[in-house]
């Protein structure tokens, strides 16, 4: 089994989370919680489904246990109601931020998704949460520094002075098909080299100056299974972030137990 090289972002073996340590901060690195997602399915689809709020919980809590992290980072879709949390979901993120941050002493960074409009409202007061901007934001100091954003709008381009960008939003996913005409649907990691001309907003009037090594971009798998995604190997289904595909032309696509599949165009 081919797996990366060493880099500041290593994703877990078997999950959709990945560590970086940013000088002596130690963070765990999610996407796309979408936290009461159950009840927005019975809303939006009337799709009936039991509520996994503990499960995914208990998943991050083991998570940053055995990865020995300070810091949770989101990228994204914390929540899963665009127009705001209330009742289940509500109370699913009072869960989480009581489990993560009180009883453990920890901390939570989050790049506000599409989902998270009135995430300052819920967290904006609260002691160990930080909120960036939607744009993202750039964490640590040289010579490791890590850019994240969610990745549904134009990234501020501050982000292309980072070692490493992560962003949410697309939930990667591989349709892999086999012998007999059947298939199966993976989640997977995208990484790959920026094209810093295509990272920036085309409409911007003043794009900036890119010097240096471009860095690398680290597109997350979501961690709520039920949240769908988007099959990156094929050509009908268009991707969702501005600026994807065009920033990783040469992306490579990974599988979660770590299995190398190659560019993703070609998988």
């Amino acid at each position: 089994m081919a797996r990366p090289p060493s880099r500041l972002v290593e994703p877990i073996p078997g999950e959709p989370a990945a560590t970086a340590s940013l000088g002596d901060e130690r963070v765990l690195l999610i996407a796309d919680y979408h936290a009461g997602i159950e009840d927005g399915l019975r809303y939006e689809r009337g799709v009936e489904l039991p509520n996994n709020a503990a499960k995914r919980r208990q998943r991050v809590l083991a998570l940053l246990a055995d990865t020995d992290a300070d810091r949770l980072i989101v990228l994204g879709d914390l929540g899963h109601r665009i127009g705001g949390a209330e009742g289940v979901e509500r109370e699913e993120l009072d869960a989480l931020y009581e489990a993560v941050v009180v009883d453990r002493d920890g901390a939570i960074t989050i790049a506000p998704g599409n989902h998270d409009g009135e995430i300052e409202a819920l967290f904006g007061d609260r002691e160990g949460v930080t909120i960036l901007p939607a744009s993202g934001g750039v964490l640590g100091e040289p010579p490791a520094t890590l850019g994240v954003v969610h990745g549904h709008t134009w990234p501020d381009p501050a982000l292309l002075s980072a070692t490493t960008i992560c962003m949410g939003h697309e939930h990667p996913q591989v349709k892999l098909a086999d012998s007999v005409g059947g298939y199966r649907v993976e989640q997977a990691w995208l990484r790959g080299r920026v094209d810093p001309a295509a990272l920036v907003d085309r409409d911007d009037s003043d794009p900036p100056d890119h010097a240096g090594d471009s860095p690398e971009l680290v597109v997350f798998p979501a961690f709520n299974e039920r949240s769908g995604g988007t099959w990156v190997n094929v050509e009908e289904q268009g991707f969702l972030a501005p600026f994807l595909p065009a920033a990783i032309p040469d992306a490579e696509c990974y599988l979660l137990d770590g299995t190398r599949l190659g560019a993703y165009r070609s998988v």
